[in-house]
């Protein structure tokens, strides 16, 4: 671990306070920021010994790969080259939560694509970050500010838990809206470079249904992890695919209706499940107006047929629940559809499923 660090609570919405951080990443530090899908760490993605530091803060290992964050499209051309399918893709959905994986330039040092030819690329929407990159004038590497594996930060409180001492500073712009990390696409091409589709490496807000509208229906094809491989892999294609991610300290157990074999409804499945571990102390993230009274600790995680809602709480009710001393965390999961698809994916990393 890195010689502790004093970490700067900056006002992100103070003109000087941006200006201080990104001067900070012009020298060659560390800042958090907001995006409109969770905090990211933020360093220079040209400079190696800029990007090395977030992977000693983070504890995070060099095979997973960085997302490269821009301000506007002209940028683009330093690091990546874009095929007119990708600026479809940009024209889209740029700004916004959608990064893709395209062929990158020299100026990327290796340890920002784990080696790999690819490096994602996104422009985020949220003002803050907006206004940070542009500050810096630089194009920011920054997956999630939190320590590797863990629950992805939310807010600035949720940074500092994890990360105070290790990064110079957080600019404090209230909680994400989205909740999520970003989707990420890579583009198909087969042997003579005719167009294939997207592969979809990581669901978000950009839906599948989203990107079929762009690209055609049928055009997505979802990555599938491979269960044999080393869990220590020489790099990974994307980020976000690990086996284990998006976790609490507390084990999470997952509760699924199951329609096929007409089990019981996956409200009372979810009191029996809480019932089935009523030895250790149990927190549940909880729908409005389901019951369970029988938990330790209860969540209220928002209406069950609003999944933007429950990906906007998701990674804050996992670690309220954590901060709770709870042993067990009950979540049901929403059924696979829109944004419903990014909560399943991220519920079952952190229940280590898959």
């Amino acid at each position: 671990m890195s010689e502790p660090r004093k970490t700067l609570r900056l006002n992100a919405f103070a003109a000087a306070d941006i200006a201080r951080a990104a001067e900070i990443l012009r020298a060659g530090g560390l800042v958090a920021f907001p995006t409109e899908t969770v905090y990211g760490l933020g360093a220079n993605a040209l400079s190696a010994e800029a990007v090395e530091q977030i992977f000693t803060a983070k504890q995070r290992p060099h095979w997973d790969p960085l997302i490269v964050h821009i301000a506007e499209r002209e940028q683009l051309q330093q690091i990546a080259v874009a095929s007119s399918e990708a600026e479809r893709l940009m024209d889209a959905f740029w700004p916004g939560p959608l990064t893709l994986l395209l062929p990158r330039t020299s100026a990327i040092p290796d340890s920002v694509t784990a080696g790999r030819p690819l490096v994602g690329i996104r422009i985020p929407a949220h003002a803050v970050a907006q206004a940070l990159l542009r500050a810096a004038g630089l194009p920011i590497a920054a997956p999630s500010a939190n320590t590797f594996g863990h629950t992805s930060p939310t807010t600035a409180e949720h940074v500092l838990a994890d990360l105070d001492g290790r990064i110079d500073a957080v600019l404090d712009g209230g909680a994400t809206e989205v909740g999520v990390e970003s989707t990420v696409v890579g583009l198909c091409e087969d042997a003579e470079e005719h167009w294939q589709g997207v592969t979809l490496y990581r669901a978000g807000a950009v839906t599948i249904p989203m990107l079929e509208n762009v690209i055609g229906t049928g055009g997505v094809i979802p990555y599938i992890v491979p269960r044999e491989g080393s869990p220590t892999p020489e790099s990974l294609p994307s980020p976000g695919i690990g086996i284990r991610h998006y976790a609490p300290r507390a084990r999470v157990i997952l509760v699924e209706e199951d329609f096929a074999r007409s089990r019981k409804p996956i409200e009372l499945a979810l009191v029996d499940t809480i019932d089935q571990h009523a030895e250790q102390k149990i927190g549940v993230m909880l729908p409005e107006d389901w019951n369970a009274s029988c938990a330790d600790a209860v969540f209220h995680w928002g209406p069950w047929q609003q999944p933007e809602v429950l990906a906007h709480r998701l990674y804050a009710g996992l670690r309220a629940l954590d901060d709770a001393g709870c042993a067990v965390i009950v979540c049901p999961v929403p059924q696979s559809s829109g944004i419903a698809e990014a909560i399943r994916d991220r519920l079952q990393k952190a229940a280590r499923l898959t």
